[in-house]
C-alpha cells in the first residue's frame, strides 16, 4: 500500500460490509457502495446506491403502534455484472461467486488519487479446465456527476472456451442494510419497468412510492475490440439483462464496458429523467475517456484540498478526506441537501440530517466555500418550517429538528431499539435543541472565513435571529436563583434524556445548552447593530420583530444559569447528585461499555441514574470556543470559570466518559491536546482509527461516520494550529504535538486561493499564491505580520 491506495488481500466474508463501506464511490450527487458486481443484497454483501436528497416515508407497525420514518432510499443496482464459463465442447460452468474454493490472488485496490476501485483475481473453473484472471475498474463520475462505469477485462490462461456475462439493470431492491430496521417497511419503490433502447443499451424507471421522486437509469454494455458471438437484450419487470457470450483465448482478452446514466426528478435542467440517461449514456466516451476526464477532475479538487501529514496518520486523513469530497463535492452547490450523518454510504440513520455540519463546515469553509453555503441554504430553506415547529411547541422563533430530511420537520423516530434487550423504547432525542446553536454557530463560522457580508446579513441574518428568538422565548425566570433556565432538554450526552423517575422527559440547565444559547444570543445582538439601519429595519419587519424583544435578549445573555457541582461545571443540574457508576466492574464484564445505555437498559437499569456520558457534553464548549473566547463567555454570565476550574472540569468528565460516539474521541483530543500532549494523540489515534478499525463494532458498515471524518482532518486544520478566522485575519497559535509535529495543508480564503501554511521543525511556514488580492494579515500570540500575495513567511515558533 502506498498514502495514495488501501488494499484489502483476499475473500473475507466477515469484513465485506465494512469494506464496501469504506470503498464506496461517489460524487456528490450519488454513491455506489464497493460491493462485488456479482452480488446481489444478502447477509455479506450489499450493494447500494444513494443519490443525495432522495428520500421516502413508509409506514410501519412497531411495538403496537403505527410509526412513519423517513429514509435515504437505496436505489436500483447498477453494478450488477456476472458471468460463468463455457468450455470449447459447450459445456457450461456455474455463476462465479467470490466464496468459490478456486479463488486465489482475489485482491481490492482503492485508489484515493484517482478516485476508482479495482479488483482483481484468478479463478480456476472445472468446466473450462483452465485458469480464468479477472481485472475490474469502477468510477462514480466526478466531471459528470450522473454517470459511473465498470470496466471488466477476462483473460484466460491456456484454455480457449466462451464467457458469458449478464450485465443488469436491478429494481428489485430494498433498503436492508441496517439489521436493527428490518421489522420496518422497507420497500420504497414502485412502477419499476424496464426497457431497450438500440443494441446495446438497456434502461429502468420507477418512482419512490410516497415522495414521487421519479428515477431512471440506462446502461450501455459493449464488447471492446471483438464482436461477442451472440448479444441479446432481455427487459423484465424488474430487471433489464444484456446478455453477452464472448470468444476467449490465451493471448485474446474480453473486454466488458459498462456505462450508466443516472437522473432523478429532482436534477436541473432535463425535462424527464429517462430522456436523459438515454441521452447522456448515448453521448458518453468510452471507459477510457471516462477515465481521463474523471481523474483530471478529481486532480483539481486534490489540489483544493489536499492535506500533507506523514506516516499512517497521513494516511488515514486523505481517506477521511475522499469520503468527505465524494460526499460533499463541490456538485452540491446546486443541491438541496444537507450533512448526511453518514454519507452516502449506508442507511444507518436512515440517512438523516443532524449537527454533523458543525464538525464539517469549519473544514468546508476554508477549501469549498461555495458547498458551506449550499449546506447552509438547506437549512435556510426550512427556516419556515423551523418557525412552524417552534410555534407548534408554543414557542416562537425557529426550533429546528434533530433530525432533518427532505422537508425540514422532525424526523427523529419515536421508538428505538435496543438490539441487547430486543425491546422497543421511547426516543427523547428531538429535545436536543442545540441543534439550533450549531446552525447558528455555522452560519457565523462561514462568514467569518469568507467575508461573505452579503450572506450574513441576509439568510444568515434571519437564521440566527429567529434562533436567538427560540431561546430567549424558551429560557424561563426563576426568582428564587435570580437567574434564566433552559428546562426540558437533552444535551450531547445524549444518555440522560431524563431524570430518574420522572414522569417528563428532558433535563433542566444543561451547561453546553445554555452557554451555546447566551452566544447565540449576544451574536444576534452584535449583528443587529452591524447591520445597516435600512436592513435591518427591513429584517425586522421581514420576521415581525419587535424591537422592544432586544433588551430582554440583552438580560437573558447575560443571566442564563449555568449549575456547578464540586469546584466544576455540571453537565446539567443535579448531575453531580447522581451516584457514580462502577466502571471497572462493567469494563471486566463486557468487551465494550461504548453503549452502556444499552447495556443497562438490558439489564433493567438505566442510564439516567448515572454520572456517565455517551460521548462530550460540557467539553464540547472547548470544542466551539478558544480558551479566551470561552472566558469571555462565563464573565458575561457572571461565572469566573479560570483555567484551573476548567482543568478540573476536563479531568472529572474523562473519568466518566463510555465514548459511545465516533465524535467523542475526536472532542478529547482537542480538548486535550493544549493541555496534555500525550493523551490527546491517544484520543487523536482513536479518532483516526474509528471507520478504518470500525471501532464502533460494526457500524461501519451501515455508512461510515461523516463528521468524524471532516473532524479529524479539521482537527489538523484548526485544532493543532490553533487557527481562527476573526477580525479579518487568519489567527494562529500552533500547539507542539511531538507524535504530529510536521504537516501542511492549503486552504482557501477571502479571495485567496491556495494559502499553504506548513509547520516542521518549530517554524511555521505560510505562503500566499500570486493575485491581485489585498495582502494577509497573521497573526500570532507574540506578533502580527503581513504576507503580501506571492510572498512566503516563515516565523520561528516560542520554545514552549
Amino acid at each position: 500500500m502506498s498514502e495514495w491506495t488501501w488494499e484489502y488481500e483476499g475473500y473475507d466474508p466477515a469484513a465485506e460490509r465494512l469494506r464496501e463501506s469504506l470503498c464506496t464511490l461517489g460524487n456528490g450527487c450519488f454513491a455506489t457502495r464497493g460491493a462485488v458486481p456479482e452480488s446481489r443484497a444478502g447477509l455479506v454483501h450489499y450493494p447500494a446506491t444513494y443519490a443525495a436528497g432522495v428520500y421516502n416515508r413508509l409506514e410501519s407497525p412497531v411495538a403496537g403502534r403505527r410509526v412513519v420514518n423517513e429514509d435515504l432510499v437505496n436505489l436500483p443496482n447498477w453494478l450488477l455484472l456476472r458471468f460463468r464459463l463455457r468450455s470449447a465442447d459447450g459445456s457450461v460452468g456455474p455463476w462465479f461467486s467470490p466464496d468459490a474454493r478456486q479463488l486465489f490472488d482475489y485482491r481490492h485496490t482503492l485508489d484515493l488519487r484517482r478516485a476508482t476501485l479495482t479488483r482483481m483475481f484468478r479463478y480456476w473453473d472445472d468446466e473450462a479446465a483452465g485458469v480464468l484472471s479477472v481485472d475490474q475498474l469502477r468510477l462514480v463520475h466526478m466531471a459528470d456527476p450522473h454517470l459511473a462505469a465498470l470496466r471488466t477485462v477476462f483473460t484466460s490462461e491456456e484454455w480457449s472456451g466462451e464467457v458469458e456475462v449478464e450485465s443488469v439493470l436491478d429494481g428489485d431492491v430494498t433498503n436492508n442494510n441496517v439489521h436493527r430496521y428490518r421489522s420496518l417497511n422497507r420497500n420504497h419503490l414502485i412502477r419499476v419497468r424496464t426497457g431497450e433502447a438500440g443494441s446495446e443499451t438497456t434502461w429502468l424507471r420507477c418512482r419512490t412510492s410516497s415522495s414521487d421522486i421519479a428515477i431512471s437509469m440506462a446502461a450501455r454494455t459493449v464488447v471492446m475490440g471483438q464482436r461477442p458471438a451472440s448479444s441479446e437484450l432481455r427487459p423484465s419487470r424488474h430487471r433489464a439483462v444484456h446478455r453477452l457470450v464472448i470468444p476467449i483465448a490465451p493471448g485474446r482478452p474480453a473486454v466488458v464496458e459498462k456505462t450508466v446514466a443516472l437522473h432523478t426528478s429532482h436534477d436541473l435542467a432535463i425535462s424527464d429523467p429517462l430522456g436523459a440517461v438515454l441521452d447522456r449514456v448515448t453521448a458518453a466516451g468510452d471507459f477510457s475517456e471516462l477515465l481521463d476526464s474523471h481523474v483530471a477532475a478529481w486532480q483539481r479538487l486534490w489540489r483544493r484540498a489536499d492535506v500533507q501529514v506523514p506516516a499512517e496518520a497521513g494516511r488515514v486523513l486523505r481517506l477521511h478526506l475522499f469520503h468527505v469530497l465524494q460526499t460533499l463535492s463541490p456538485h452540491i452547490a446546486e443541491l438541496d441537501v444537507g450533512v448526511p450523518a453518514r454519507g452516502l454510504h449506508g442507511e444507518a440513520y436512515r440517512g438523516h440530517v443532524f449537527w454533523d455540519e458543525l464538525f464539517v463546515l469549519p473544514y468546508l469553509n476554508l477549501h469549498f466555500p461555495e458547498v458551506s453555503r449550499a449546506l447552509l441554504n438547506y437549512r435556510h430553506r426550512r427556516l419556515p418550517q423551523a418557525c412552524r415547529a417552534a410555534r407548534a411547541a408554543g414557542r416562537s422563533g425557529a426550533m429546528y429538528p434533530w433530525q432533518s430530511g427532505s422537508d425540514g420537520r422532525e424526523e427523529t423516530q419515536q421508538l428505538h431499539l435496543n438490539p441487547r434487550s430486543g425491546r422497543w423504547l421511547p426516543d427523547n432525542s428531538r429535545l436536543q435543541h442545540h441543534v439550533g446553536s450549531a446552525i447558528a454557530y455555522n452560519v457565523w463560522q462561514y462568514c467569518e472565513a469568507t467575508g461573505d457580508t452579503e450572506y450574513l446579513h441576509t439568510k444568515g441574518a434571519e437564521m440566527l435571529l429567529q434562533i436567538a428568538r427560540f431561546w430567549a422565548n424558551h429560557a424561563e425566570f426563576a426568582p428564587d436563583l435570580g437567574r434564566y433556565r433552559i428546562r426540558g432538554v437533552v444535551g450531547p450526552d445524549e444518555y440522560h434524556d431524563s431524570y430518574p423517575d420522572a414522569a417528563r422527559p428532558g433535563i433542566d440547565d444543561n451547561a453546553y445548552t445554555n452557554v451555546t444559547a447566551a452566544w447565540v444570543l449576544s451574536r444576534a445582538l452584535d449583528l443587529i447593530q452591524r447591520l445597516p439601519a435600512w436592513r435591518r429595519d427591513e429584517l425586522l419587519d421581514r420576521i415581525q420583530l419587535d424591537s422592544g424583544e432586544l433588551p430582554e435578549w440583552e438580560e437573558i445573555s447575560r443571566r442564563l444559569r449555568v449549575p456547578f457541582h464540586q469546584g466544576v461545571i455540571s453537565q446539567f443540574d443535579g448531575y453531580g447528585d447522581l451516584p457514580e457508576l462502577d466502571w471497572d466492574a462493567y469494563r471486566a464484564r463486557y468487551d465494550s461499555i461504548r453503549r452502556l445505555d444499552r447495556i443497562l437498559e438490558a439489564e433493567g437499569d438505566t442510564v439516567n441514574r448515572y454520572q456517565a456520558s455517551k460521548q462530550a457534553d460540557v467539553l464540547m464548549l472547548g470544542y466551539l470556543f478558544s480558551a479566551a473566547e470561552l472566558r469571555d463567555l462565563f464573565r458575561r454570565l457572571g461565572y469566573d470559570v479560570d483555567d484551573e476550574i476548567w482543568r478540573r472540569t476536563v479531568e472529572y468528565y474523562l473519568k466518566r466518559t463510555s465514548h459511545g460516539s465516533t465524535l467523542s474521541g475526536l472532542v478529547h483530543a482537542w480538548v486535550l491536546a493544549r493541555a496534555r500532549q500525550a493523551e490527546a494523540w491517544t484520543y487523536c489515534e482513536e479518532a483516526l482509527e474509528q471507520d478504518v478499525a470500525d471501532l464502533q463494532g460494526g457500524t461501519t458498515g451501515e455508512g461510515i461516520h461523516l463528521g468524524a471524518m471532516a473532524g479529524t482532518l479539521d482537527l489538523v486544520q484548526r485544532g493543532l494550529t490553533g487557527l481562527e478566522t476573526r477580525e479579518d485575519a487568519l489567527r494562529l497559535d500552533p500547539v507542539p504535538l511531538p507524535a504530529l509535529s510536521e504537516y501542511g495543508f492549503s486552504l482557501r480564503y477571502r479571495g485567496h486561493w491556495g494559502v499553504r501554511v506548513r509547520l516542521r521543525s518549530g517554524q511555521l511556514g505560510i505562503g500566499v499564491p500570486d493575485s491581485e488580492e489585498s495582502p494577509i494579515r497573521v497573526v500570532l500570540p507574540d506578533r502580527a505580520v503581513t504576507v503580501a500575495p506571492g510572498e512566503t513567511c516563515t516565523l520561528v515558533l516560542p520554545v514552549s
